[in-house]
């Protein structure tokens, strides 16, 4: 991880960054699994808005139109202790694990309210202006992901330093960082279980534990 006071040199820069990892991450995806993964993704959302009201509920609900169109999607559960100054905490997104051959897999993740994640009190002009940017919904690679929360880290912090106000220990880097790269475990199962059940798993390894997976996780049944 990078530490809290690695910070982007400028809003400016904060912008152009951020723009150019979208841009990027939008030129990369034409015409491929990503550009139908999303399609896909927005679809779902349009056709099950009812269900908007609970996140949870929303959640496993596009979670379990995926599965039905194909693609090996599921809930993953991000969950992790303090340490060194990091506070203890828990997520939640979805993931679609895309098998390339036999031993080559690629991991993309799919959280339905990307931008609210990184509102914060008082925001600057130019930090509202970086909120805009952002996707409302992400569906993309760690690549990506990663360039983002950095982004939007280091400037959180720089707006509410100019406001002076303190950063929040749910707003720290290594905080951010943990909600999408934290220890993780995945589950098909569209009824919530307690968080109090999850135990770590591999760390940024699509490898991890299936929890209520059916056979045919790991077959030809998935696009």
């Amino acid at each position: 991880y990078r530490s809290d006071s690695e910070l982007v040199d400028s809003n400016i820069d904060a912008a152009d960054s951020l723009q150019t990892i979208i841009k990027s991450s939008f030129l990369n995806s034409t015409g491929s699994y990503l550009n139908r993964l999303t399609d896909t993704v927005l679809n779902a959302i349009e056709m099950l808005s009812f269900f908007k009201t609970d996140k949870a509920i929303f959640r496993r609900k596009v979670m379990a139109y995926l599965r039905q169109v194909g693609y090996n999607a599921a809930i993953c559960k991000t969950k992790w202790g303090s340490s060194g100054g990091l506070t203890a905490g828990n997520y939640e997104f979805i993931d679609v694990v895309q098998s390339i051959s036999p031993t080559r897999q690629t991991r993309y993740f799919v959280d339905l309210d990307f931008a609210s994640e990184f509102e914060i009190a008082r925001p600057t002009s130019d930090y509202s202006r970086l909120l805009q940017y952002l996707p409302r919904v992400f569906v993309g690679k760690s690549e990506e992901l990663k360039k983002m929360v950095n982004v939007m880290s280091d400037s959180a912090k720089r707006s509410l330093k100019s406001k002076q106000l303190s950063l929040p220990p749910w707003r720290k880097h290594r905080y951010m960082q943990n909600k999408w790269f934290g220890p993780y475990r995945r589950t098909t199962n569209q009824i919530q279980a307690n968080n109090s059940s999850l135990s770590p798993a591999t760390i940024n390894n699509v490898q991890c534990r299936y929890v209520g997976f059916e056979d045919a996780v790991n077959g030809s049944l998935f696009v």
